[in-house]
């Protein structure tokens, strides 16, 4: 982790591991940083406290245009040129599904009847198994789903009170796993991976790259790479494209040969 990632959101962190420091009964920060020195199993504990979890539907709407208009397509049409029928996106760091439903729910209500052919299966992965067991509930509150156009509101949750709970033909297509993509990638190809405002947020340089060099491996020739609108690619990298410098898009770059 690197702290200067964490600008927006130290308060919060700070505050959880205060917490966790009074738990022990310590005084200060030095007195926890010795005891982790000595309890190994603390570290998946203070791993867990350093978790961002701000998620929403629709976040980033120009990224979702982008997607709808171009990004999608472009993959489905390329699907259907390998005679494939299915475009494989992964979506890291899920939180609570905001973002996999995002992407499900733009294709079901904007593109699926222009490709019948072609279904999308979304793979969602998070450290946290209790957002995973969130995100496969798939209920929210009004404020996560604001930025969603409404008419999609509309037709594609049933409200209960307060809650707005996602119908199931919108739920089908999203798989969610508990994963950690400091480790080993799932398999792939995949078409399209969302990771955004994860790694190259709060990562180290040295673990971005690495952890890219991952996600280029786990991409299909000519797949596409989206990362937070504010966020860079570590210096030095060779394997993508600029699409989008805006908006965090990247393509594939097709192997040279000499």
């Amino acid at each position: 982790m690197r702290w200067s990632g964490f600008r927006r959101v130290r308060g919060q962190v700070c505050k959880r591991i205060q917490k966790r420091i009074t738990e022990l009964g310590f005084s200060d920060a030095t007195t926890y940083h010795n005891y982790l020195a000595d309890h190994a199993e603390e570290w998946k504990n203070l791993d867990r406290m350093c978790r961002v979890t701000i998620s929403r539907f629709y976040r980033d709407q120009k990224v979702f245009t982008l997607l709808e208009r171009r990004i999608l397509p472009e993959l489905a049409r390329q699907a259907i040129q390998r005679n494939d029928t299915v475009t494989r996106v992964w979506c890291v760091g899920c939180c609570s599904g905001e973002e996999p439903y995002s992407v499900a729910l733009t294709w079901n209500l904007r593109l699926k009847s222009t490709f019948p052919l072609i279904r999308i299966h979304i793979l969602a992965t998070d450290t946290d198994q209790h957002l995973i067991e969130r995100a496969k509930l798939a209920c929210y509150a009004l404020s996560s789903l604001k930025e969603l156009p409404h008419y999609w509101r509309k037709v594609a949750f049933v409200q209960v009170n307060a809650r707005y709970y996602l119908k199931p033909e919108h739920k089908n297509c999203v798989e969610f796993v508990s994963h950690d993509v400091r480790n080993a990638i799932p398999n792939g190809p995949f078409d399209l991976i969302l990771c955004r405002n994860l790694v190259f947020t709060y990562f180290e340089f040295a673990l971005q790259r690495e952890v890219l060099s991952h996600l280029y491996q786990a991409l299909r020739p000519e797949g596409q790479l989206v990362v937070g609108a504010n966020e860079l690619l570590p210096e030095g990298h060779t394997g993508f494209t600029t699409r989008s410098r805006s908006l965090g898009v990247y393509r594939k770059a097709p192997v040279t040969v000499p």
